[in-house]
């Protein structure tokens, strides 16, 4: 019985690796891997130990050619988040923030930054359903929010704090977020 148990589990264990190696395979079950561990909230950072940040000169253009400078979101609440289309993680939370988005877009900057040409973008959210603004860099990163790996996330208060930092997947849609958002958007 055992012996049988785990030449299942064996087998399992080779069909799922075999699917990895598959190209049109992989990126769906990364996806939805990360989809389980975005399930959790991201920690906020307690207040003796956020870092202000610097409103340098970041310019951006949305996808319909607007251009916005990070420095008029000074004294504002900013969600800042760095994708990519191609990226699991990035895929595996977007629709928390979409629907994050959806609800806070009058009140709270978003501003989702991608390197990837518009086209690609477009396809994405296209065959996806969003609707949220996106963003291309046309400066260099500012250095605190400047990052090595994708999804990176920020959430800045209305004095320029980190209020969160957090790499890689997670659940913004989440009551606690909601709530972080709520009592920052009250100060």
């Amino acid at each position: 019985m055992t012996f049988r148990k785990l030449k299942i589990s064996n087998i399992v264990f080779l069909v799922i690796i075999v699917l990895m190696l598959i190209p049109q395979t992989r990126q769906p079950i990364q996806v939805a891997i990360q989809s389980v561990i975005s399930k959790f909230s991201p920690s906020v950072i307690d207040k003796e130990d956020r870092k202000k940040i610097e409103y340098s000169s970041w310019n951006l253009r949305d996808l319909n050619g607007n251009e916005f400078n990070f420095k008029d979101a000074k004294g504002k609440v900013v969600f800042v988040n760095l994708w990519a289309t191609w990226c699991p993680p990035c895929i595996a939370e977007f629709q928390s923030i979409q629907d994050l988005y959806n609800d806070y877009n009058e009140n709270v900057v978003f501003l989702l930054v991608s390197d990837e040409s518009p086209e690609v973008i477009n396809a994405f959210l296209d065959k996806k359903g969003y609707n949220i603004q996106i963003f291309n860099p046309l400066t260099k990163y500012p250095e605190d929010l400047s990052s090595r790996s994708i999804p990176r996330t920020f959430i800045i208060d209305r004095e320029g704090y980190l209020v969160v930092d957090k790499n890689g997947a997670a659940n913004w849609n989440s009551d606690k977020v909601r709530e972080q958002l709520d009592e920052l958007l009250i100060k």
